[in-house]
């Protein structure tokens, strides 16, 4: 019977990795596997994450699972689960990346090094040395990652503002600035120029609608990022609206993508990726792109 490598997300079906998976097996020799969506609804019930994790824990064949959308709900329903998670995983208080290992099921916590191999293309070194400050729409996984590797720049930004819906959610970050809102275009019209602004909500895939209300301005020379890499992505519509005439740099999330498969992969099948691999994974991965 072939390994299973499992995607927990929300339409997995959907995801560009369906196509791209083969291409990346051949080239790193993983063998005999095979890439298996397990779709759970946005904010799932605990029992759902629960029953999720002993699938895992107790199908052999199962070599490991990458976790989107359900890295906060997963932890909080099932860390007891765990033989063993790693620092970031406690710290963060989310798995995006679980193995099974003799017999072991152990889990990681992988966006903050993939949010930090992305970032580095949105914001250079000394990109925020003029001021800048920086909006992380969205206290999710994801968005707690950013603001981790925003918190090491050097220099770090003026301020780091986290917006939210979930006030628990929020309650996380304690050395940045909240905001309990649906809507951070409030916030959004406080930030100066050069500043950077993050979809991190995943409202534009999973969710339909953008972070922003549709009038939203953005500073002038700015960065903006959306995670999503599919989907509608109205946030990633407005910034490219205004993109010419605010003098933009505007980011989509494939990049954070490749960079996010690749560190799981790397950790469940215990096969490093050089730089050069990386690149060559880019390449095979720019079909489902187009």
């Amino acid at each position: 019977m072939a390994r299973r490598f499992v995607f927990v997300g929300v339409t997995t079906s959907a995801s560009s990795m369906v196509p791209i998976f083969p291409r990346w097996r051949e080239a790193l020799d993983l063998g005999d596997v095979e890439l298996e969506g397990w779709d759970l609804p946005v904010g799932a019930p605990a029992a759902r994450y629960r029953e999720a994790v002993m699938r895992l824990r107790e199908e052999p064949n199962v070599a490991g699972a990458l976790v989107t959308t359900h890295k906060l709900g997963l932890f909080q329903a099932a860390a007891d689960l765990f033989d063993e998670l790693d620092e970031h995983a406690r710290r963060l208080g989310e798995v995006s990346c679980i193995a099974r290992r003799d017999g072991r099921l152990l889990g990681w916590a992988k966006d903050a090094i993939s949010a930090g191999r992305a970032l580095e293309a949105v914001t250079p070194p000394g990109y925020f040395a003029g001021g800048g400050h920086a909006l992380v729409l969205g206290a999710g996984g994801a968005g707690g990652a950013v603001v981790e590797r925003l918190l090491a720049a050097q220099p770090p930004p003026g301020r780091v503002i986290v917006t939210d819906r979930s006030r628990e959610r929020l309650e996380r970050f304690t050395e940045v600035e909240t905001r309990l809102t649906g809507d951070g275009t409030d916030v959004l019209a406080t930030l100066p120029p050069r500043s950077l602004i993050v979809n991190a909500t995943g409202m534009g895939k999973d969710v339909p609608g953008s972070p922003l209300a549709a009038g939203a301005r953005f500073p002038p020379r700015s960065a903006v990022w959306e995670l999503n890499y599919r989907g509608r992505r109205e946030f990633l519509r407005q910034a490219r609206a205004q993109q010419d005439e605010l003098g933009l740099e505007v980011e989509d999330g494939w990049r954070y993508f490749v960079v996010g498969w690749a560190a799981i992969i790397e950790e469940v099948f215990e096969r490093p990726i050089l730089a050069a691999e990386l690149d060559r994974l880019s390449e095979l991965a720019a079909v489902a792109r187009r």
